[in-house]
């Protein structure tokens, strides 16, 4: 089990305060080639010899006509085959970075009693009016003691950022619609008011609005961490557990 830091924009921390993401994907960073189609993980024995996965991750190509050795990814400089490994693995506690602002950079009125609490402002509460703050700081450079939420990852998956399901595309931080679409489907609520779109295409939209235009065209493979929300600073969960 490790410690780090995750970094999240301001509409998902709502959906993490919301309780509506549960899942993040994250592109990896070394991407295998395009002969690289099949992906899979092998279990292994761990202390109480129960077969478990191994968290390592390794791809090959399709079976071939005619049959011949299958190429394997990743290999070092010598060839030999090796195991990639996702940023996080389950059982990982990740400290969500935000966009913020300490205390003192409150320019004028007096900070309420939450602010009091946290040592600061959360730019996605929206409790501030323009110049009430004299600048953020962005998310990545909030101090791990500032954090206010942990997630405890469940699961990790390796897949095609093309490949999410409908289910995982809402466990991504959707707003469901009350109005079915007119296949009768679920919908999710979007950024333009009255307009919805089916899950699919409101995380097509996410995506590229977060990775720059084009992005989801691309198809990286990702990793699809699934976790639980715990609203609590990571070291505040340590103390109370103590």
């Amino acid at each position: 089990m490790t410690e780090s830091p995750i970094l999240f924009s301001g509409p998902m921390v709502r959906a993490l305060l919301a309780g509506t993401k549960t899942q993040t994907r994250r592109t990896l960073k070394d991407q295998p080639p395009e002969w690289a189609t099949f992906c899979q993980q092998p279990t292994m024995l761990n202390v109480l010899q129960q077969w478990v996965p191994s968290g390592l991750w390794a791809w090959s190509e399709d079976e071939q006509t005619p049959a011949r050795p299958l190429r394997r990814w990743p290999v070092n400089a010598d060839g030999e085959h090796y195991w990639l490994r996702p940023r996080f693995s389950i059982g990982d506690r990740l400290w969500v970075r935000e966009t913020w602002a300490p205390l003192t950079y409150l320019t004028h009125n007096e900070p309420d009693p939450q602010a009091i609490i946290d040592g600061g402002f959360y730019r996605a509460d929206g409790g501030t009016v323009d110049g009430e703050v004299s600048r953020w700081k962005p998310s990545i450079f909030m101090p791990r003691h500032a954090s206010r939420l942990t997630l405890i990852v469940t699961d990790v998956r390796v897949e095609r950022l093309q490949d999410i399901s409908e289910a995982d595309a809402i466990a991504e931080g959707a707003e469901l619609s009350q109005h079915p679409g007119m296949d009768g489907g679920v919908m999710v609520k979007t950024d333009v008011p009255g307009v919805t779109a089916s899950p699919g295409v409101w995380y097509r939209w996410l995506w590229d609005e977060i990775n720059g235009k084009g992005a989801w065209r691309s198809n990286p493979w990702v990793a699809a961490y699934t976790f639980r929300v715990i609203k609590q600073n990571i070291d505040q969960i340590e103390r109370e557990a103590a």
